[in-house]
């Protein structure tokens, strides 16, 4: 299994949107910036603010497209043609309306979901094979109310499920930086309990 060398989260420029749902995977790129001491630098060749980390012993590309989310493609797929990372070499990390907030999953491939991010990256990709940590965030239950949803902070105890569903992603992270795919599919799903992790204010 090849292993990951480009890590991206998805999620929308600017301070309007930092605190909704729709920025998870900013968040979760965040954590790992400072677990290693990596700073996020803007680059205008990737159209996004990115980052080398040393994590776990691996060597991992950190991305946060800045083109905002429907135009996520133009800056994942830059970065790794530059670097010849492969898709399957690529962890997009990104929020799920279809996982309820508190859980969280990984898969190679499929389909999009109608997520304007996933939906670019495949495009500029050319194949969907690429793999997605899909960070539950709740459902409206209505379709007409997804966009407003998505673009709102979730309330509290859905920011506080997320943030334990982080703990859980930190600790597989080893796994799936080492290209055991499987192995961080079964700790995930099974739902690994982990130490308590400070929360952000």
């Amino acid at each position: 299994m090849p292993q990951i060398k480009l890590i991206v989260g998805l999620g929308n420029p600017g301070s309007d949107y930092a605190q909704t749902r729709h920025n998870a995977g900013f968040w979760w790129v965040d954590e790992l910036a400072k677990d290693a001491n990596a700073s996020l630098r803007h680059d205008n060749k990737f159209h996004g603010l990115a980052a080398k980390a040393r994590l776990h012993g691996s060597d991992v590309w950190l991305l946060e497209p800045q083109t905002f989310m429907n135009r996520s493609g133009l800056s994942v797929v830059a970065l790794a043609q530059f670097y010849k990372i492969l898709p399957a070499e690529i962890l997009v990390v990104h929020d799920e309306l279809d996982i309820p907030a508190g859980q969280i999953k990984l898969k190679q491939g499929g389909g999009n979901g109608g997520h304007n991010g996933l939906k670019d990256i495949q495009a500029h990709l050319g194949t969907p094979d690429f793999w997605r940590l899909r960070v539950g965030i709740g459902h409206p239950g209505n379709k007409a109310e997804v966009a407003n949803f998505v673009l709102k902070p979730p309330r509290k105890e859905e920011f506080e499920g997320m943030m334990d569903v982080f703990i859980k992603a930190h600790h597989v992270l080893p796994k799936m930086l080492a290209g055991d795919m499987g192995g961080a599919m079964q700790a995930l799903h099974a739902g690994v309990q982990r130490p308590n992790k400070p929360k952000p204010e």
